[in-house]
């Protein structure tokens, strides 16, 4: 199991920790790891984009003229394409980008982007994060002393008061143990882990 330094609030280092090697030191598939990323990504699109068709838009019921003698072409609808305030032919309709992953790659990928985070020297482990007061001064201030100005925190709870002290911060994200994603973790230079919450993680993970 590897061993890592934690770190007080202060930045002074109080201790180690043993890591499961088991989700800390597994094998680093940089496929799935990129798969993650592009189904993350993917899965965030809106696919908004839309036109109606000319079963869709108003009016357009009744037949403008007959269909014989009238010297004009013949036609069924004021509402077809060729019309002004007509439908369009084959309209784009919103669009679905989301894939699935696999439960087990989707696991593997997660796993190899924390092993990453260990194997380059960017994994902080804190021994506690708790704020007496939502301040984002006192909450930067931890970061400063842990010389760290872009990461993703990760928290063992929803703790509301060192969420909202981190909001304000562009670089800094904040997100719970069983919540975390190999885009958050790899989008973030450095991973700040609390002591409780590597426990979480690799009670919900292994």
């Amino acid at each position: 199991m590897a061993n890592v330094s934690v770190f007080n609030m202060e930045g002074n280092e109080v201790g180690t920790i043993e890591l499961n090697d088991e989700i800390f030191g597994a094998d680093i598939n940089e496929h799935l790891v990129h798969m993650s990323v592009v189904q993350h990504l993917a899965n965030k699109r809106q696919g908004t984009q839309k036109a109606r068709t000319r079963g869709e838009v108003s009016g357009g019921g009744r037949k403008p003229w007959r269909q014989k003698g009238t010297g004009h072409a013949r036609q069924g609808s004021t509402r077809a394409p060729q019309w002004k305030g007509g439908g369009v032919v084959f309209a784009p309709v919103p669009r679905d980008y989301s894939f699935k992953l696999n439960k087990k790659e989707k696991r593997a990928a997660l796993k190899s982007a924390l092993t990453s985070r260990v194997v380059n020297g960017k994994l902080i482990v804190l021994d506690e994060l708790k704020l007496d007061e939502i301040k984002t001064k006192k909450f930067k201030a931890v970061m400063d002393n842990l010389k760290v100005k872009k990461a993703l925190v990760v928290l063992k709870d929803q703790d509301k008061t060192v969420m909202m002290s981190a909001r304000n911060l562009p670089n800094i994200a904040t997100v719970r143990a069983d919540m975390i994603n190999v885009y958050d973790i790899l989008k973030g230079d450095t991973l700040v882990v609390t002591r409780e919450a590597v426990a979480r993680i690799e009670e919900v993970f292994a």
